[in-house]
């Protein structure tokens, strides 16, 4: 198992003190990419800068990230791909039906590619523009992919945090934010040590939530989020990273002094997993992990529970698409393949992509691995003939039949009148097996509920009034999506992240402070 490329700050030796106050400008709470963003921002901008992270460890599920998003950036400007940010914009909030808070949106998509560009200025390595797109003349070429993934960021962020003079306290979550009675405002935090017991009081001009949703919080997922468990549904699962803290701290904190909430019951689908725990190592494990994965989505046939098509089978890699199709679909379905597709995908590579880490072109040498074990594990199922395959995996057998006697007449008559699939997606499959069937499951990657805010991050209570002092970054923010993530902003997750934690950080410079006083 690959070891996952978090930074050990903890320093457990430090003497237990009952109570210490602290005298900032900026606090933050988290210690991801929002957070660290915030972090560098502040330091930059001459403000002293606390960050309270609650693990032994930097980064979060931020150091997972291939890449990430932005407009108007150099590389895309080098390169001569990408949109204008009208164009992007209106493609988004199109996919989100307006539904969305379009102001904060806009106005996180406006500062990503200074962001972008600010990222790689501080020693952060970017190789490329990436999609996953297809065909990629829709893409607007957002992704802009790491050489050394989303720990990059966190690494070269930490040192340059701390050469600035802020301050970083690992295994010290925060436990209450604290508004003043009279004034209204946010002036601070407290946090306790969770090795020392060490009690930290820690008072500023802004206090920025930043601790990454509640993708982990299994009680909140079942309350806000009504589609994961329905009767008869087999059970969503988390992507993955298990264990990196996004319990909804902040969130919750934000909403015991009064805070609102938004978009709380929006999910980052991402779909087909083959059913083996945990799903993240379909994306950073073994080859024959990728390679089940890449073959579970690739455009032969989909089946239902019923053996019949539920989708457009050449959409197999706009995950959020296929997520709502499963879901629709009782939380399951089944990727049917013949003999002579599998040597395809062993010898030629999977026609449509998994990600950026299974292309067309490349030999799926893994894949005969993956079935071996797949059967063993009762992810993956093997039949002689069409009856044994649909007996093996419980669906009606006429109706599997019949699918596949429908799709082979598609293939022959070069158009599909289901979906209207491109003839380079239609494949007839041979008269005798052996037949392959992978099971898929459906995962989720983030939450995207939280806080509701404004355009420049600040938190609105339940009357729809400011609480000042009080802002939102990362997955804390909440509204910016409607039912769905979106595919049309490849990256916008951790893109969004790292400019909500620099605009966050930028806003309380120069407003709070310039009013206020503060800095160095």
């Amino acid at each position: 198992m690959n070891k996952i490329p978090h930074i050990n700050l903890s320093n457990p030796s430090v003497e237990p003190v009952s109570e210490k106050v602290i005298q900032t400008d900026i606090v933050v709470i988290g210690g991801g990419l929002s957070g660290m963003s915030a972090g560098l921002t502040a330091v930059q901008g001459g403000a002293k800068v606390v960050i309270f992270e609650k693990l032994p460890s930097l980064g979060g599920a931020g150091v997972y990230p291939e890449g990430s998003l932005g407009i108007g950036t150099l590389m895309q400007k080098k390169e001569g791909k990408g949109a204008t940010l009208n164009q992007a914009f209106g493609k988004a909030i199109d996919f989100h039906h307006w539904r969305a808070n379009a102001s904060a949106l806009h106005a996180l998509m406006k500062n990503s590619g200074e962001t972008i560009d600010w990222v790689a200025s501080n020693g952060v390595e970017f190789t490329t523009l990436k999609t996953t797109i297809y065909p990629q003349s829709d893409s607007l070429w957002t992704w802009h992919m790491y050489k050394h993934n989303g720990a990059s960021v966190t690494k070269s962020f930490y040192k340059k945090i701390l050469d600035g003079g802020g301050q970083i306290y690992t295994e010290t979550p925060v436990k209450k934010i604290i508004r003043d009675k009279q004034s209204g405002e946010v002036v601070g935090v407290e946090a306790v040590n969770s090795v020392t017991g060490e009690k930290i009081i820690a008072y500023g001009k802004g206090v920025i939530v930043a601790t990454g949703g509640f993708a982990n919080n299994r009680d909140m997922i079942e309350k806000y989020i009504t589609d994961v468990n329905q009767k008869n549904m087999v059970p969503v699962k988390l992507r993955g990273p298990l264990i990196d803290g996004r319990e909804g701290d902040g969130i919750k904190m934000g909403q015991e002094i009064g805070a609102d909430t938004a978009g709380m019951q929006t999910i980052a689908g991402n779909s087909p997993y083959v059913d083996q725990d945990p799903p993240i190592r379909q994306f950073n494990g073994a080859d024959y992990q990728k390679q089940a994965r890449t073959s579970l989505s690739q455009p032969f046939l989909w089946i239902n529970r019923q053996g019949e098509r539920f989708f457009d089978e050449s959409l197999g890699s706009s995950f959020t698409l296929v997520y709502n199709a499963i879901t629709m679909n009782g939380g399951v379905m089944y990727s049917i393949w013949d003999d002579a597709m599998r040597q395809k995908m062993v010898n030629e590579g999977p026609v449509t992509p998994f990600n950026a880490i299974v292309l067309p072109g490349q030999p799926m040498k893994a894949l005969d691995q993956a079935i071996e074990i797949g059967m063993k594990e009762g992810w993956l199922f093997k039949g002689e003939t069409l009856d044994d395959l649909a007996k093996q995996i419980n669906v009606p057998a006429d109706n599997l039949k019949a699918t596949i006697a429908k799709v082979n007449k598609y293939t022959d008559d070069g158009f599909d009148p289901d979906w209207g699939r491109k003839k380079e997606h239609l494949f007839k499959f041979q008269d005798k097996g052996p037949y392959y069937a992978v099971k898929g499951i459906r995962a989720y990657f983030l939450t995207l509920g939280g806080l509701k805010m404004n355009s420049d991050l600040q938190v609105y209570d339940t009357n729809e009034k400011i609480i000042p002092g009080l802002y939102v970054v990362g997955q804390d923010m909440g509204g910016l999506y409607d039912s769905s993530y979106d595919l049309v902003l490849e990256g916008s997750a951790s893109g969004f992240a790292l400019t909500s934690g620099r605009m966050a950080a930028k806003h309380i410079i120069s407003t709070r402070m310039q009013t206020q006083g503060g800095g160095k």
